[in-house]
């Protein structure tokens, strides 16, 4: 079976859920603690095998660009002033995995960056993701995702298990009886109608197929193109579709000021250094 050696990230989104910050700082350079997001999402990938990273981004994304180039300056400085752990954690960043730049094609929808970046990923399967999403696990859920994938050989969506009271909120997955397997995802369920309890989200191993499906399919909700869309074609035509479940973890969104901080807690919270402060902090002040 073929290795998973690239993904696709999607980075190309305004974030003006947590604007004005995000007015000149990409959403995905926001830090959780002491690393951006973005790194946070390009660690998973590597842990998984992933050697090479196309990030699909736009005009206002320099900053997230140099963040994985090698700052020289920053770097003769640290030396100077012998702080030789932090030169090592800089430097390795630059060298997380081969990184590839794509503009996004001037379109809206989820599903643009894939067809942006499809000719990097021709006739392969490929990891997607997004690029403000996170996923606190204990391993790498995109290793998880991809040793499911050499078992069954087939394209799947990442998923977890949410409340019934909030499911209205997600896309939903309806799965064949005792299976992974999907019939299909059903896009914010009116309350108590929802087929499970296991929500999508961006973490995706798709083929070359999905992107054909992508191809060809029309502009949906609010004039966009969605790969959602693209999926459900592909299992309607006979595809075999699979879902995979966060083990030992957790997916954590980002995208709003209350995700956001709560993201950035969850995380301060693993650092030692950090957790009883924060701890006695919010006890003595709240």
């Amino acid at each position: 079976m073929q290795k998973i050696k690239k993904a696709i990230v999607a980075v190309a989104g305004s974030g003006t859920r947590l604007l004005p910050v995000t007015k000149a700082m990409p959403k995905e350079m926001l830090p959780i603690v002491d690393k951006p997001i973005i790194q946070l999402v390009v660690e998973e990938l590597v842990a998984a095998g992933i050697e090479d990273i196309i990030l699909v981004t736009k005009w206002d994304k320099k900053p997230l660009e140099d963040h994985f180039d090698h700052s020289i300056a920053l770097e003769i400085d640290l030396e100077k002033a012998g702080k030789l752990k932090i030169l090592e954690e800089i430097k390795k960043i630059a060298g997380l995995a081969n990184f590839i730049y794509v503009r996004q094609a001037p379109q809206y929808g989820n599903g643009v960056p894939i067809l942006s970046a499809s000719t990097l990923v021709k006739d392969e399967f490929f990891v997607f993701c997004f690029g403000d999403d996170l996923v606190k696990s204990k391993v790498s859920f995109t290793k998880q995702m991809v040793d499911e994938y050499e078992k069954v050989g087939k394209p799947m969506i990442g998923v977890q298990e949410m409340p019934k009271d909030v499911l209205d909120r997600y896309g939903i997955v309806d799965l064949f009886p005792n299976s992974m397997r999907l019939k299909g995802i059903v896009e914010k369920p009116e309350y108590g109608t929802a087929p499970s309890n296991l929500a999508s989200f961006g973490r995706m191993i798709l083929n070359q197929e999905i992107v054909d499906e992508l191809k060809n399919t029309p502009l949906g909700k609010g004039g966009e193109l969605w790969i959602v869309d693209a999926i459900e074609k592909y299992i309607k035509k006979g595809g075999d579709f699979y879902a995979k479940k966060v083990e030992d973890g957790e997916w954590l969104t980002t995208g709003d000021p209350l995700n956001y901080l709560r993201a950035t807690l969850k995380y301060a919270f693993d650092r030692p250094e950090l957790r009883d402060e924060i701890a006695d902090f919010y006890k003595n002040n709240y």
